[in-house]
């Protein structure tokens, strides 16, 4: 028993490597591909291109290991199968569950995995995917995000710091405005929030409200309700520079969304990101045990169509996944039904499949 368990464990690992990186490497290319047309104008070099198809990949490893996963676990097992290997085995006494323990382990392996290039490697290569992303397009933002504070420099070269951006409302939460004059500060404006009135284009302004200024020149303190400041970038500006979803890791996305509630601000789609980050690394353990519970219930014929089953099942899997998503991002379901519901049916199906292998 010991002996078929590592032959399959070093065949499925096998597989898996090369069919994982294979996908994850294609995406990564693919995405490239789309994106030359807007690269090539500023003749980029051969290098920051494939450095951009190389920060891609973790990504799409992410994304693409649980279809590698039944893929794998089909090939190998239906082609088991197919070979009378499990009939060999029962008729021998062997128990078919026992020979899989292995792959259970492995199944957990793989959700620890994968959440880990969720939090740490995906985040941090999809942040040097973006400023890779930015020198192709001769785009020099000086802009920094972190847990919703946005540090940047105005039009007119002064420090600003924003608290907490809302991009949804166009609203800038706790702005600090340091004018510098020479090689010290003249002047610092702290406002409770800036409000974008206008259009997203160049046309609008931002107005500050409930507004103190620190006259350290002068050692005067002004206040003011209300007054414009033409020195601030448009929303698209500060749109470009804030962090996406999958550029930041868990715990990071957490302390954001927990810093849009405590300012009165609910944002269902990062609560559904948040959600999604969490339950998605889990369904790779529920794919080895549907890849081999239906490899074992029948004959599903050559390695082809037991490929061609896992990209079906995988497919059926994201568009589901994505539709639920999708709806708690629009407020029709809650955030927490529709990041888990999709990867709960699947992994209650594989579960009662797994449970119940003919022996």
């Amino acid at each position: 028993m010991l002996i078929l368990q590592r032959y399959y464990l070093k065949e499925f690992l096998k597989l898996l490597v090369l069919i994982g990186t294979g996908l994850a490497l294609i995406f990564s290319i693919l995405e490239l591909i789309e994106k030359i047309d807007e690269f090539m104008p500023n003749r980029p070099s051969l290098v920051n291109l494939s450095m951009y198809a190389f920060f891609n990949f973790p990504k799409y490893l992410l994304y693409l290991l649980p279809a590698a996963v039944l893929i794998c676990s089909l090939f190998v097992f239906s082609h088991a199968s197919r070979n009378r290997e499990f009939v060999a085995i029962k008729a021998t006494g062997g128990s078919l569950k026992k020979l899989f323990y292995p792959f259970i382990l492995l199944g957990v392996l793989l959700s620890l995995l994968a959440f880990v290039i969720g939090e740490v490697v995906a985040p941090d290569f999809s942040r040097r995917a973006n400023e890779i992303k930015k020198i192709l397009k001769k785009k020099d933002k000086n802009i920094k995000f972190e847990d919703g504070t946005l540090w940047l420099r105005g039009t007119n070269g002064s420090p600003v710091r924003i608290e907490l951006y809302i991009p949804d409302k166009k609203l800038a939460k706790e702005v600090s405005i340091f004018i510098f004059e020479k090689d010290y500060l003249k002047e610092r404006i702290e406002a409770e929030e800036a409000k974008w009135e206008g259009s997203e284009s160049s046309d609008g302004k931002w107005v500050l409200k409930n507004i103190i200024i620190y006259d350290i020149e002068g050692g005067k303190i002004n206040r003011i309700q209300e007054m414009e400041y033409p020195y601030l970038e448009s929303p698209y500006f500060f749109s470009e520079g804030i962090r996406k979803p999958e550029e930041m890791g868990i715990f990071e996305l957490y302390r954001y969304t927990e810093r849009l509630k405590r300012s009165g601000f609910k944002n269902d789609k990062l609560i559904v990101d948040f959600n999604a980050k969490v339950s998605y690394p889990f369904i790779n353990f529920f794919m080895i045990l549907l890849g081999i519970s239906l490899s074992l219930r029948s004959n599903i014929g050559g390695g082809l169509f037991a490929a061609g089953l896992g990209l079906l099942i995988s497919t059926i899997y994201w568009f589901t996944y994505t539709m639920m998503l999708s709806m708690g991002f629009a407020g029709v379901l809650p955030p927490i039904i529709a990041a888990w519901i999709v990867p709960l049916i699947f992994g209650i199906v594989a579960v009662y499949l797994f449970r119940n292998i003919p022996e």
